[in-house]
């Protein structure tokens, strides 16, 4: 056992296998997907935090999480140097100085660990806590500074047995199971003594059956009949889409996809597809919802929205139903840098990455009703957002359906936009409802409510998608509750595991 000895001690060996271990779980991710290899790498942290200090734990946190944001977000090079013209040490820099942001995160779950929650003796107590902490700490990492919500734990198990737990407590809920599966696998004082070995076992079998038989169930029902739908892909590439000598090539590439189609109920076009302000485009727009009108099909598009309510041009990235003025709705989760570039003052006109086109877009209101086309309310979410979970949820319980524009042109040909699909499988079924999704590039597809992709076509075409999805009403534990009952739950462990704690330290 000296491998366990290393992997547990402080030193070089230590955090580099610790860095090993955090690039294995991208392998688990889309659009690899070997999922135990997610459990061996929690494993592997959790058994290399036992007996490290405060301060050598988040050094070896740090590691796992570069080791996990290196080889899983390594697509922001792409959109800093290709799209954001930024030279190649350039791009290199911020990407290597988000990534190690990002593990900082990481850092801190390990201190906290080891400083505060670690039990005195590995065993239960310490499984159900690292579980508790690791939530904590990826609910955490999507709120900070408005969150990035990647690579969540959860996400590994959209196809496995442990997905029938995501409509009673969402990705959040996958996280922990998943992690709690990992630290009982690896904790060997448990395997030791029979009682315990067994009780494991029958928590482990409870867990994953339990999620197989969870997943037969029907928490939400069809509603209506089916509606026909087509997807239009026009693969415009960015460099070429806010360009003002090819707007009417691309407003005249939508128009003839669409046509093309015949009479479908709905035609989706993807985020921001009409380059134009809609003041100057709500002509062209409203043309088009009256011509498909006459053929029974409702348009929704992307496009930047101005307003002027405040006394001074404000721009949103919005999705709206074109011929209906006030059916729009106005994204709120911004990307930064990519729609908003904070301390803007400051970083503006230092490199061209900090002036893309339409990096000034406002946030839209918090509170927003969901979109109503073809009889039917449709929760929309325009790309980034669809990664935030209990965002998600909130516009989800009003709906019949999900829909979802997004421009992944940004991802290049990396595992990103095969990333954010996962993600959005994942939104269906947590809410039990259809999602239609419209990219710019790919992914364009359909999802059922139970997270299957029923119809998809090639990145990087252009072509339109058509098919059929099912609306469907009722609501799924998750959408009823959303995380709360999980949040407590995690609080009072995290809380246990400090108060024994406590009890040890005032004990000497």
């Amino acid at each position: 056992m000296q491998w366990i000895d290393r992997l547990r001690g402080p030193g070089w060996l230590g955090n580099l296998l610790a860095i090993i271990a955090g690039a294995l779980t991208t392998l688990a991710f889309a659009p690899f997907d070997w999922w135990p290899l997610g459990l061996l790498s929690i494993a592997l942290l959790y058994q290399g935090l036992q007996q490290l200090s405060p301060g050598q734990a988040a050094l070896r946190g740090w590691c796992w999480g570069l080791g996990l944001f290196a080889s899983g977000v390594s697509w922001v090079y792409i959109s800093i140097h290709v799209h954001g013209y930024a030279s190649p040490a350039l791009a290199g820099l911020l990407t290597g100085l988000f990534v190690g942001g990002l593990a900082l995160v990481i850092a801190l779950a390990a201190w906290l660990w080891a400083r505060w929650l670690r039990p005195a003796q590995p065993g239960w107590l310490a499984c159900f806590g690292f579980a508790a902490l690791w939530v904590a700490q990826e609910i955490f990492r999507g709120w900070f500074l408005t969150g990035f919500p990647w690579l969540y734990q959860g996400y590994i198990h959209t196809d496995t047995w442990l997905s029938g737990f995501a409509p009673i407590g969402g990705v959040w809920l996958l996280t922990f199971l998943t992690v709690l599966s990992a630290c009982l696998l690896s904790e060997l004082r448990l395997w030791k003594r029979l009682p315990h070995a067994a009780a494991a076992v029958a928590l482990l079998l409870t867990i994953w059956l339990g999620g197989k038989g969870l997943g037969v169930i029907e928490w939400t029902k069809p509603t209506g009949e089916p509606l026909s739908v087509a997807l239009i892909q026009a693969d415009i590439p960015q460099s070429r889409k806010w360009d003002p000598d090819h707007i009417q090539q691309t407003l005249s590439l939508y128009r003839d996809l669409s046509y093309g189609q015949g009479p479908v109920d709905l035609i989706l076009w993807p985020e921001t597809a009409i380059p134009v302000l809609k003041t100057q485009a709500q002509g062209f727009a409203d043309a088009m919802a009256a011509n498909l009108a006459e053929q029974g099909t409702t348009l929704i598009t992307g496009i930047p929205v101005d307003n002027y309510d405040t006394g001074e041009l404000r721009i949103f990235n919005g999705i709206m139903v074109a011929g209906a003025e006030e059916n729009q709705y106005l994204k709120n989760k911004l990307v930064p840098f990519g729609e908003y570039v904070p301390m803007e003052q400051v970083l503006r006109g230092l490199i061209a990455f900090f002036d893309l086109p339409m990096s000034s877009f406002s946030r839209g209101p918090a509170v927003q009703a969901p979109l109503e086309a073809a009889g039917y309310r449709l929760a929309p979410f325009i790309c980034y957002e669809a990664v935030y979970p209990d965002f998600a949820a909130k516009l989800a319980a009003q709906s019949e359906l999900l829909i979802t524009i997004s421009n992944d042109s940004w991802f290049g040909e990396s595992i990103g936009p095969l990333q954010h699909l996962q993600m959005a499988r994942m939104r269906a079924i947590e809410s039990g409802r259809w999602m239609i999704r419209g990219t710019n590039n790919g992914v364009t597809a359909l999802i059922d409510h139970r997270g299957d992709i029923t119809a998809r076509i090639p990145q990087f075409q252009q072509v339109a998608l058509s098919g059929w999805v099912q609306p469907r009403e009722g609501l799924s534990p998750y959408l009823r509750w959303r995380s709360w009952p999980l949040k407590i739950g995690v609080l009072v462990i995290l809380l246990t595991c400090a108060l024994g704690r406590w009890r040890r330290r005032d004990e000497y």
